[in-house]
């Protein structure tokens, strides 16, 4: 304990003598945010983004394994005739159908109704939209499962390997662009599909238990979906954040919402000491220390960067951006602990209003589940 005690010391102080190293050169008064050690906060800081952001990770993968383990539960006890236990369908499950989730948004745009069933996919994908709208991409990097999964397999990755391995420009921008190709793929088969398909398509057989379907895709994974899992695992730990980066659809429309956000990481040119950390600590490889604002899709709002910025409100995640010299700079950031509480409202709040409209459980007769789940595997899409 003590040995690992003073590396973290010697870090420290390696990181400040960087510190006053770059301030020097940059001929700026370097005030330092308030309780930091080496441009960094303590993990039990109140002020700590990067804390408020595991926990909230940690959260909804708990509530996530939840959902899905009583959900298979649910399952189970149609399958079994009633021979097992019973449990409580968790309409969160829906939250795993971002398809039907595109095909009720564009029902409900068409007939200003909401559909009757999953219709708890398309109030969680407006809700993750709002999210994109009002705080960039914080869903993927804040409240994501497979982003915090994709996270974690790259930080495991460098503690093997001592480092991200990053595609060079030429080939990381072509890569970036095949998310918007499979949003695009989406969008192309949900968009031009008149209501009537789509209401047809959700009463049949088939969507009525596509929740079902969605579990039986993953317990009976075939050979190349599995080959791909493997790929992409074993790439994740080489590469920081892959399927989120190069591969996710559902990222990629959130991202497109977030340009119009009005919280974006601000810079302030006239405290910054160039010192290059926050570029550094981006695991989206944005240049921040070149901008005065961030706009681009592919910021997550993950507070990385400014978790990493030594001096004080100098790099904030605002509506505005700070000005000032330093020592006299004028910050409005949003907190770490701010940005939990908005996603907690807005995912709260929308899951309230659901429960409260009726609109939350799809709730069918239960000779429905009876006689469609037995069979859910010779279920062919309409």
């Amino acid at each position: 304990m003590n040995s690992h005690l003073k590396q973290i010391n010697a870090q420290n102080n390696d990181a400040d003598d960087d510190i006053d190293k770059a301030a020097t050169r940059s001929r700026k008064k370097l005030i330092r945010r308030p309780g930091t050690k080496g441009g960094k906060l303590p993990w039990n800081s109140q002020q700590n983004a990067k804390t408020w952001r595991h926990v909230a990770q940690s959260v909804f993968v708990v509530i996530n394994i939840y959902i899905c383990v009583t959900f298979y539960i649910w399952v189970r006890f149609y399958e079994t005739g009633g021979n097992s236990l019973y449990l409580e369908r968790p309409a969160g499950i829906e939250g795993w159908l971002p398809i039907a989730g595109l095909m009720n948004l564009k029902y409900f745009l068409e007939t200003w109704n909401i559909p009757p069933i999953h219709a708890a996919s398309m109030l969680l994908l407006v809700a993750f939209l709002a999210m994109g709208l009002l705080l960039k991409k914080a869903f993927c990097s804040w409240l994501c499962p497979v982003g915090t999964l994709s996270e974690a397999l790259g930080a495991l990755g460098k503690k093997l390997f001592g480092r991200h391995f990053s595609p060079p420009r030429w080939l990381d921008i072509p890569l970036r662009s095949l998310k918007y190709l499979l949003l695009a793929f989406f969008l192309y088969l949900v968009v031009p599909m008149p209501v009537q398909a789509i209401q047809g398509f959700l009463m049949s057989p088939y969507g009525l238990i596509a929740d079902v379907k969605m579990l039986n895709f993953f317990r009976n994974i075939g050979q190349v979906t599995l080959i791909s899992v493997i790929v992409l695992t074993i790439g994740s730990l080489f590469v920081q954040n892959l399927w989120c980066r190069y591969l996710c659809p559902y990222g990629a429309l959130i991202g497109l919402f977030s340009l119009f956000s009005p919280f974006k990481v601000r810079r302030n040119p006239d405290s910054c000491i160039d010192c290059g950390k926050c570029a550094k600590a981006c695991p989206s490889r944005i240049p921040v220390d070149r901008l005065i604002q961030v706009r681009t899709v592919e910021c997550t709002a993950c507070m990385s960067c400014v978790e990493s910025c030594p001096a004080k409100d100098t790099l904030v995640f605002s509506a505005f951006r700070p000005k000032g010299q330093p020592g006299a700079t004028r910050s409005a950031g949003l907190s770490g602990m701010a940005i939990a509480l908005i996603l907690t409202l807005i995912l709260g709040g929308t899951i309230g209003y659901a429960k409260l409209a009726g609109h939350w459980d799809t709730k069918l007769p239960e000779q429905f589940y009876q006689r469609l789940i037995p069979q859910s595997q010779m279920l062919g899409h309409p």
